[in-house]
């Protein structure tokens, strides 16, 4: 089951990709369902804040009415960065699912760990690795792909 929705979040990812956006892709879902989806969009919408994560929380938020995601889990292709860590926190989020860690920003354990910081008043449950190869796949063929094209 985990793969299976890691898989609709590597989907989001193609989409950045696509889009020239760095590919990663988030999904949240809430008693088997998908309520919440969001790719980067930071370049082509001129906004830093526009992360896979915060925009599948805006959707999930929307469709349940509510800014508390309790019972919904999170699968993110890509370990979150702090404002993301911060987001899934104060969404109420209990569970995330990584696809592969960001070992120059990661909050989920690589640079830091907000996720599983015990000081903050809301716990989130990790899970890492998940889809591990496929996930650091498109973002290593993203950054060789760029790097080819500024030859």
């Amino acid at each position: 089951m985990h793969e299976h929705f890691m898989r609709e979040a590597l989907k989001e990812a193609e989409k950045a990709f696509e889009k020239k956006e760095i590919p990663i892709g988030a999904i949240i879902v809430k008693d088997d369902r998908i309520i919440g989806r969001g790719h980067n969009l930071r370049e082509t919408s001129k906004d830093p804040t526009a992360h896979a994560e915060i925009i599948a929380i805006k959707e999930a938020a929307k469709e349940l009415d509510g800014w508390r995601l309790i019972g919904c889990k999170m699968y993110v292709t890509v370990e979150p960065c702090p404002m993301c860590a911060g987001a899934i926190i104060l969404s109420r989020i209990p569970e995330v699912y990584i696809g592969t860690m960001d070992t120059k920003g990661g909050a989920a354990g690589s640079v830091m760990n907000i996720l599983e910081e015990k000081k903050f008043n809301h716990k989130v449950e990790v899970h890492k690795g998940v889809l591990q190869e496929e996930c650091n796949e498109i973002i290593t063929s993203f950054f060789k792909k760029l790097r080819e094209e500024e030859k």
